[in-house]
Order: structure tokens, then C-alpha cells, then sequence
């Protein structure tokens, strides 16, 4: 009866999915005021069956119209732009792997919305990701949703505490195959939509084609760890560690059946660096270092064991954190992981918490500071 006596809705994030449209529901049976929220985060709308924004908000209506609440609609396009897709251009054209649904968690889910929901007279707003928050003595701790196929706290590691403090997680502590279950007996037209793929802001399209829209290609030369030129690059923002299609260098092999895998980027040369073979040394790294360091529950020691993840689907990888007086911190692996991405992050656990994580911003033992 408390919840149902609570005059400030909470706010939730509804995408047009099944995940949110679930997230919703959960809060109406807890007999909390639910309102929805529909975001616009991309504003240019090139003709194509890429975007699926209209088609999104129809879908958003309909589930707010099963619930019977309100549905709000903001554009956020600019705040994207400017806090998002910026950067990730610059990322690009300095040559490292940006995940700018890291940032737009960050900067746009857990900021821009928030403010916004402040304003509609909120406190809280929630969402349909994967992953479970627990309150104790004043702090937050984030979770690992319990489905481990779906746990999306790689992509919340960002977000500062104080502002995950005022979120929900509805379907954390649900399997995905439960989640359209429950939608189906809601009557959300949305239960069996197809899941979301790709980067938030491109869709389905090809990832070269649409940044090509927005960053120069300079060709030059593929050379092998020799220093032989092996073939020519089409830009280097095109390409990333570990990538192994796409190179235009199959045929030249020193021996029969090794493909080629890039190992680095030369900027200032604008080379692209390559060997044979997926097992190659030249692919693993065993030390990085990471900057822009956001710790939702920090290290009480200078020196941290725990486990982390270089990339989304990855399993755990043990390690050792040392933290820097400059802020960032040394990270050196028990088990050297293969294609290792500057730009990307590495987020650490600690069993089923999430701590944190960082911009891999070098990597190798020259990556270190002594």
C-alpha cells in the first residue's frame, strides 16, 4: 500500500522492445505510479530501412496503452551528438575502437534522462537492462543481471554511482526466455520482436559503409611484421585489433592456410600492421593500462585481485589493478588475452559486482609505469 500512497512516478525508459515493455510492467505490479519515456537519440532519418524510430515509438505506445499510463517523447539527438557521437568520431580518426554504448549509457540514459525525469517530477527512472543494483550503508553496489547470456553491466560500468543510486533494473533478477513470457500473457504486441543489434545509433546497417558518411578514408600500406608491404589499407579507422575479414591479402601467404589478422595501427605512417595466424604472439598482451577510471565501488587498497572483461561476450580473466598516483591504473593479466583494443574498455569484477572499469588506453609492457 506504500507504493500505491507514492505520488512521484517513476520514470521508465521505453525503447519499443520487449526488455523495457517487461521493465514497465514490473513497476505497475508493484503498484508504483509507472510513467514511460520514449527517447529520440538520432535525429537524421536517411529513408532507409535502418530506421526504425516511428516504428519504435508505435511500439512504445502500444505497450503504455496495455499498461494504461502516460507516454512521454523527447529528442536527445543533440545531447548525443555533442556527448556521444562526437567522441566516437574521434576515436576513430585517432585510430582506437570506441563503444559508444558505454557512453551513451553514461551521458545520455543515466544523465540527459535523468535530468528530464527530474523535471516530469521524478526521482527515479528505470530500465530494461540486464543487471541488478543492491543498496548498503548509503552505497550502491551494481550487479551482474542473473542471466549471465544477457548480463549487460559491461555497458553500465560507466555511469557514477550517485546516479545509478536513482535507477531500477526491473528484469535483473530475470532469464530473457521468462521476460517474453511475461510479455506475452501482458498482451505486448512487442513479445516476440527481435532484439536490437548493432550500435545504437547505426542499426543494422553496415558499420563501414555508415562511418565512412563521416570519417576520410586515407589508404596506405598493410605491412607484415617484417616491415614487407603485403597489400593496401582502405583508412585505418576501418579496421581493428584482431580483425581478420576484410583485409584484401588473402591470397598472399607464406604458408598455406595462415590468414591474416591486424596487430596494430602506425598513425603517423598511416600503417596498418598484420601477421599470419590466429595464435600469432603478436595478438596478446598480458598488460594494459587504463585512464578515465570510474569506480562504482572503489579499491580500498592500492592493489586490487579481481577478474576482468576487455570486451562484451568475454569471460572473466583474472588480473592484478594497480592504481596510479595520475589517477589511471596498471592492469596485468594471469593469461595473456588476444586482441587487445585501445579505445575499448575493461571493466573489473569482483564475483557478481561489478567495481568498474576504464578506457584501455595502451597496451604491453611498455604500457606500465615502473
Amino acid at each position: 500500500m506504500e507504493n500505491r500512497n507514492r505520488k512521484q512516478p517513476v520514470i521508465a525508459a521505453l525503447s519499443g522492445g520487449v526488455d523495457s515493455a517487461v521493465s514497465a510492467l514490473r513497476l505497475c505490479e508493484q503498484g508504483l505510479p509507472v510513467e514511460g519515456l520514449f527517447m529520440k537519440n538520432w535525429e537524421e532519418d536517411d529513408g532507409t530501412e535502418y530506421c526504425t524510430a516511428q516504428e519504435d515509438l508505435a511500439d512504445a505506445q502500444a505497450v503504455c496503452a496495455v499498461l494504461g499510463i502516460p507516454l512521454h517523447v523527447a529528442n536527445f539527438s543533440t545531447e548525443y551528438w555533442d556527448n556521444v557521437f562526437e567522441h566516437f568520431l574521434a576515436e576513430y580518426r585517432a585510430g582506437r575502437t570506441p563503444n559508444p554504448d558505454v557512453l551513451c549509457n553514461r551521458e545520455i540514459k543515466f544523465k540527459t534522462l535523468l535530468d528530464f525525469a527530474v523535471e516530469l517530477g521524478a526521482t527515479e527512472i528505470a530500465t530494461g537492462h540486464y543487471a541488478r543494483l543492491r543498496h548498503v550503508d548509503g552505497t550502491v553496489q551494481l550487479l551482474r543481471g542473473a542471466d549471465p547470456g544477457k548480463d549487460q553491466t559491461y555497458f553500465l560500468h560507466a555511469v557514477p554511482a550517485q546516479q545509478l543510486a536513482r535507477a531500477r533494473f526491473p528484469i535483473g533478477d530475470m532469464q530473457k526466455t521468462d521476460v517474453r513470457t511475461l510479455a506475452r500473457k501482458a498482451g505486448f504486441p512487442v513479445h516476440d520482436k527481435k532484439d536490437s543489434t548493432g550500435l545504437c545509433f547505426i542499426g543494422e546497417r553496415r558499420f563501414s559503409d555508415f562511418l565512412a558518411r563521416y570519417v576520410d578514408r586515407t589508404p596506405g600500406p598493410i605491412c607484415a611484421e617484417d616491415g614487407r608491404e603485403v597489400g593496401e589499407h582502405g583508412g585505418l579507422a576501418f579496421y581493428t585489433i584482431g580483425q581478420r575479414q576484410g583485409l584484401g591479402i588473402g591470397g598472399r601467404q607464406d604458408s598455406a592456410g595462415s590468414a591474416w589478422y591486424v596487430t596494430g595501427k602506425d598513425i603517423e605512417r598511416n600503417t596498418l600492421r598484420v601477421v599470419q595466424g590466429g595464435d600469432h604472439p603478436a595478438l596478446f598482451r598480458s598488460e594494459l593500462r587504463c585512464t578515465d577510471l570510474n569506480w562504482i565501488t572503489p579499491p580500498t587498497e592500492p592493489v586490487l585481485h579481481c577478474t576482468a572483461k576487455i570486451r562484451y561476450r568475454q569471460e572473466d580473466a583474472r588480473c592484478t589493478v594497480r592504481l596510479t598516483e595520475s589517477g589511471s591504473c596498471d592492469v596485468r593479466f594471469e593469461e595473456p588475452q588476444r586482441a587487445v583494443a585501445p579505445g575499448q574498455f575493461a571493466v573489473f569484477y569482483a564475483g557478481e559486482v561489478c567495481l568498474g572499469g576504464g578506457v584501455i588506453a595502451a597496451t604491453g609492457p611498455e604500457a606500465l609505469t615502473s
